[in-house]
């Protein structure tokens, strides 16, 4: 089981090296950062979030509950509160958090519909991220669309999948499955 807690100053060393490439950085979290990822950039990220009703913004670690190990990063972002409507991003499972996706998703999905009261959760992930579209699937989001070529690296266009789940399809795939 993954429970995720509020991401701090103490996990920053953590984050910086696991996003220890460019490219892995760009994956990540896009042009949101510049290379290499910084303790002060992190600081910026995570000034004023997680303050339900307030924030745009709740960024957390994910905890291995048996060993107690952070073993990735997630966030939920964009939100809107006028629209019930927020997005996942900067999901990242560490190597030692292998197979912890999916787990990592739903408890973030979880939060979102329980204890956010959002109605709809988006997120883009980059098309040749084919674990990663997977893992969204096996959570229960659902492919909406393909934004091509929204981003310039190194010579290389990457097109994105837009995904979603919206309250009602998480409150069926909850009753009619084991979802935790």
């Amino acid at each position: 089981m993954i429970r995720l807690e509020k991401f701090s100053e103490e996990d920053f060393t953590q984050l910086i090296g696991w996003i220890n490439n460019e490219r892995l950085l760009m994956n990540w979290a896009g042009s949101l950062f510049s290379y290499p990822l910084t303790q002060r950039s992190l600081e910026w990220y995570i000034d004023d979030t997680n303050i339900k009703g307030v924030s745009d913004a709740f960024v957390y670690r994910a905890v291995e509950e048996k060993t107690g190990n952070v073993v990735g990063h997630i966030s939920i972002g964009g939100l809107s509160w006028k629209n019930r409507s927020a997005r996942i991003s900067r999901v990242f499972v560490s190597e030692k958090g292998k197979g912890y996706c999916i787990a990592m998703m739903k408890e973030a999905i979880r939060i979102g519909f329980e204890e956010l009261g959002l109605h709809r959760i988006g997120l883009g992930v980059y098309s040749d991220n084919i674990a990663a579209v997977k893992c969204y699937e096996k959570a229960g989001m659902q492919q909406e669309g393909l934004q091509r070529d929204v981003l310039l690296y190194e010579g290389e266009f990457w097109s994105m999948i837009e995904m979603g789940i919206l309250e009602d399809d998480w409150r069926s795939l909850v009753a009619g499955r084991d979802f935790h």
